[in-house]
């Protein structure tokens, strides 16, 4: 497969990864938050063997299998609980921006794996776009310390696993260009999640799923963006051309929030807004002082 080719696959799984908070956050309500991730990531991990199968764990590289499985099934559980934990919908759009702070974290961590210093547009970016979360998580409040510190307290695990999120996936993205030897473990790594997430589901008192044929619907669609989107995304960043994947993926934010509002119909204020423009270009800024 040439580079351009998994280059457009990447793409495609960004449009995807556009609609998983949305997806995720409707299905945590639907089925719980727990359960419904197991849901989604067991049908998931199905739809992936059917159309990937089996994969060759003895050809991976072991490190490839230790790293690789250890930062993907830590991210997917932090971005599913952290979603299914928020307070409500306006919140969990709020985590869905702190877990998009990635993009600027991979970038960051490209040139420290690469040797080299941080240029003053690079900080300048990265700056941005912590202003911008800063200004998306203030709400209509006026920004300060304390109304920034009050609102993470109303769900600091949330928040926690969201931006811890964002640090590990960027991780994964930069390691698994180097370590893979140009496998995809995608169908491993989905396995393992689900059967993290129905441990997890198993240990829980109460247990609440809502089954209609809206709810199913929405709850395979869930799977299907997910599962595609983590697959492509694998395959792109073994082979494709990562810096532009990260830079095309700064527009996620702005997508995923346009389509989770819609989905989740809730209003965003234009602050909200504006912090999300502010995330894109820190985003973009950071690539262009990277792009040679």
């Amino acid at each position: 497969m040439s580079q351009q080719a998994a280059t457009g696959y990447g793409v495609i799984a960004i449009l995807l990864w556009s609609t998983i908070v949305g997806l995720l956050r409707s299905v945590s309500e639907n089925f719980g938050p727990v359960g419904g991730a197991a849901l989604v990531y067991t049908l998931g991990a199905i739809i992936l063997l059917l159309t990937m199968g089996w994969p060759k764990i003895t050809l991976f590289p072991k490190r490839y299998l230790f790293w690789g499985t250890l930062l993907f099934v830590s991210y997917e559980l932090c971005l599913i609980l952290s979603l299914g934990f928020a307070n409500n919908r306006q919140q969990a759009i709020e985590l869905g921006m702190v877990n998009y702070l990635w993009p600027s974290f991979t970038i960051a961590l490209s040139v420290i794996f690469a040797g080299k210093r941080f240029s003053l547009a690079l900080i300048i970016g990265l700056i941005l776009a912590f202003c911008g979360l800063i200004w998306v998580l203030s709400g209509d409040q006026s920004i300060s310390a304390v109304n920034l510190w009050s609102n993470i307290q109303s769900n600091p695990v949330s928040y926690f696993l969201a931006f811890i999120g964002a640090v590990i996936w960027a991780f994964y993205s930069n390691v698994t260009k180097k370590i893979s030897g140009g496998h995809n473990g995608m169908v491993l790594f989905f396995i393992l999640t689900a059967m993290v997430l129905w441990v997890l589901t198993g240990l829980q008192s109460n247990i609440d799923m809502s089954f209609s044929l809206a709810n199913i619907s929405l709850l395979i669609l869930a799977a299907l963006a997910t599962g595609a989107a983590n697959a492509l995304w694998t395959l792109a960043v073994i082979k494709g051309n990562v810096t532009l994947l990260a830079t095309l993926s700064y527009f996620t934010p702005v997508i995923s929030t346009a389509f989770s509002a819609y989905l989740l119909s809730t209003m965003l204020t234009l602050s909200f807004w504006q912090g999300v423009i502010m995330v894109t270009l820190g985003s973009i800024i950071c690539w262009l002082a990277t792009r040679r």
